[in-house]
């Protein structure tokens, strides 16, 4: 009796011990998980979180915040002046949870139903990218990329087959790939688009950024 009264929090839905279970009870409502999915590459603002997830509203976003928070998935932070504003930023465990956000989209990429012409945030198509690069097509590539997308910067370090994108300045990369959107990069990325064809401009080594673009790609359907 004592350990359930100390897990209480765990259960409140499913009344099941299972991990999955409580994974559910963390990030299962409408949402939640997507705004940890923002987080991943650095904290943000409250308005910048709207930005990204344009369809919530700006009282479920501060209500999942704050599950999220008193979850311990989410913290919340003021920076330092001159900026002195408040961001919110993963936990450790909050960041944690990339992989399994990563094995979900793959999963989810394997049905016909998935639709990638749907709209895409920055930190999606971040997500993306880090989702759907092919290890071993991307081994020999070394590479420090940047991503310029709706106002947004990532920086993208490849290496031995792993990518790691953070939100970071573009100056000093090899390549810089900017578009007004995500959509049109996407459309290059994933539907093979030509950049003639699309508002994306590429500074930098474009053979570099094209090598990158080639190991990144959609799986086949498989329902």
């Amino acid at each position: 009796m004592k350990l359930r009264e100390e897990t209480s929090a765990h259960g409140k839905w499913y009344d099941d011990a299972c991990g999955t279970a409580f994974a559910m009870e963390l990030v299962g409502e409408r949402w939640s998980l997507l705004i940890v999915r923002e987080l991943m590459f650095g904290p943000l603002r409250f308005s910048d979180l709207r930005a990204g997830l344009p369809a919530i509203s700006a009282k479920v976003l501060t209500e999942r915040l704050a599950g999220l928070e008193g979850a311990g998935i989410v913290a919340r932070r003021k920076l330092a002046p001159p900026a002195a504003v408040q961001v919110y930023e993963l936990t450790k465990w909050g960041r944690a949870a990339d992989a399994a956000i990563m094995e979900l989209g793959r999963w989810a990429a394997l049905s016909s139903r998935h639709d990638p012409t749907l709209p895409l945030s920055p930190a999606s198509l971040m997500m993306s990218f880090r989702t759907m690069i092919d290890r071993e097509a991307a081994a020999g590539l070394d590479a420090d990329l940047a991503f310029v997308v709706a106002g947004q910067s990532f920086r993208a370090g490849v290496k031995g087959g792993a990518l790691a994108i953070v939100r970071g300045p573009a100056d000093g990369a090899q390549a810089v790939m900017r578009a007004p959107a995500a959509m049109p990069i996407a459309a290059h990325v994933y539907g093979d688009v030509p950049l003639g064809e699309l508002p994306v401009e590429v500074e930098g080594d474009a053979a570099l950024m094209a090598r990158f673009v080639a190991c990144v790609w959609l799986p086949e359907k498989m329902a």
